[in-house]
């Protein structure tokens, strides 16, 4: 799987560290001192040293890309990942690469009161969101892509009617995080996620015990 996406694993890895590049031409600029953590209303509650900043943060994602971009690719059941949900996958740890680049380049050099951080936690969530409402069920079983629980893994049925509706519920927190871009009410995040991961799994469980009792 790594072969025939070759290209845009580079592209990713790459991109994935883009924010050490900009955080090198800006370096005279930024603060010994820097926010890296934000609450949901854009208010820092996390500060690091510059060079962590800078080299530490994109290193480790860099990290998590690979090792997401290994553990994907050696799925044993990896034949039901379609290329598009790969895709997909190798595209959400750049992506908060560039968010967390932005949010802490921008606030160190008060430029954030133009397109506030918590806004741009929305954002990313919405498109997130979006993205893997679409993708869901459009793969079969696997170990890495999907609610994998007990049931759906044994069961191809569960599997599909749990993913289908698990699209649907994504695509829809996906539209209200971005609509919450404008509204700015800090708890909804949260407030999606929980129904968004609870959901599914209730609804799996009980095509589980249905299918049982016949």
């Amino acid at each position: 799987m790594i072969k025939r996406h070759k290209t845009s694993v580079i592209i990713t890895c790459l991109l994935t560290l883009a924010p050490l590049f900009a955080g090198l031409v800006l370096w005279n600029r930024l603060p010994e001192r820097i926010a890296t953590h934000f609450g949901m209303d854009g208010t820092p509650n996390g500060w690091s040293g510059k060079l962590f900043a800078v080299f530490g943060l994109p290193v480790f994602l860099l990290f998590i890309q690979l090792i997401c971009v290994f553990v994907t690719s050696a799925d044993p059941k990896g034949k039901n990942i379609s290329d598009k949900a790969y895709q997909a996958i190798l595209w959400i740890v750049p992506a908060s690469s560039l968010i967390c680049g932005y949010s802490i380049y921008s606030h160190a050099l008060g430029l954030s009161k133009y397109f506030g951080i918590e806004k741009g936690i929305f954002l990313f969530m919405g498109i997130l969101l979006l993205i893997v409402g679409n993708y869901l069920p459009k793969s079969g079983p696997n170990y890495t892509i999907g609610i994998k629980l007990p049931w759906t893994l044994a069961d191809e049925e569960n599997w599909r009617k749990t993913h289908q509706l698990s699209g649907k519920l994504f695509v829809l927190g996906g539209i209200v995080c971005i609509i919450n871009i404008f509204l700015q009410w800090h708890w909804l995040l949260w407030g999606i996620m929980i129904p968004l991961l609870l959901i599914p799994c209730i609804y799996s469980f009980c095509l589980y015990l249905k299918k049982r009792e016949k």
